[in-house]
């Protein structure tokens, strides 16, 4: 928004499409270009040609301007995946939003249940478990990474059953190691479990069990 500061009271004698940024709009004061607003801020405070906008009025145009964007941001970001509250302030304030706006966009984002930590947790973890198996260790690091409150993050997380997971992750490995030999099998398979943050004892047991299972399939 590129306000004059030396000019904030007077007519609006234009308002254009700002062909540049798209689902904006750039407004004239006394056939000066005074600033751009959110097309939807502008259409929700009724701007209209001949109006007089006081310096009261073009802060709180501002104002508006400047929520809408970080609300805006918020929802890009969402639309990709479900974001935790802590990873999306964190996306906020790289981009550059302040403290206040970030807040007021939670807030209402939370109103409106696009931002639940609970709820993030349950989809994180279901993910996981369906997609890419790992032990509950690891799920824990990557949702406190991300922000979410402990308590939360046990209360889903310790629902996970590591065993089943455990096994399926050594099953969807163990299908490009049917060639090699039982002492590669178990140092590839263990490091590879290893990673998913599983406990050394459960990697020794799944071992066993898929290599067993491998051989009597071979047979």
């Amino acid at each position: 928004m590129y306000l004059n500061m030396g000019e904030l009271t007077g007519k609006i004698t234009a308002i254009r499409p700002d062909r540049g940024r798209q689902k904006r709009v750039k407004v004239s004061l006394d056939n000066k270009l005074a600033f751009s607003l959110d097309a939807g801020v502008a259409k929700e405070e009724r701007l209209q040609i001949g109006q007089e906008l006081s310096e009261e009025r073009i802060n709180s145009l501002v104002k508006s301007d400047h929520f809408t964007r970080c609300l805006n941001a918020a929802f890009l970001f969402l639309s990709y995946r479900p974001r935790s509250e802590g990873e999306l302030k964190e996306r906020l304030q790289r981009r550059g939003f302040n403290g206040e706006n970030i807040e007021k966009v939670i807030a209402k984002l939370k109103e409106q249940k696009l931002v639940d930590d609970l709820a993030f947790a349950r989809f994180w973890k279901d993910n996981r478990d369906s997609f890419s198996p790992r032990g509950q260790r690891l799920i824990k690091l990557e949702l406190k990474q991300k922000g979410v409150n402990a308590s939360i993050v046990d209360e889903i997380v310790d629902t996970t059953d590591d065993t089943e997971n455990a096994y399926n992750a050594a099953m969807h490995k163990a299908r490009s190691l049917r060639r090699v030999d039982y002492p590669t099998f178990r140092r590839r398979l263990g490091e590879y479990l290893q990673r998913r943050g599983f406990d050394f004892a459960l990697i020794n047991r799944v071992i066993e069990r898929v290599w067993q299972e491998k051989v009597s399939i071979a047979e």
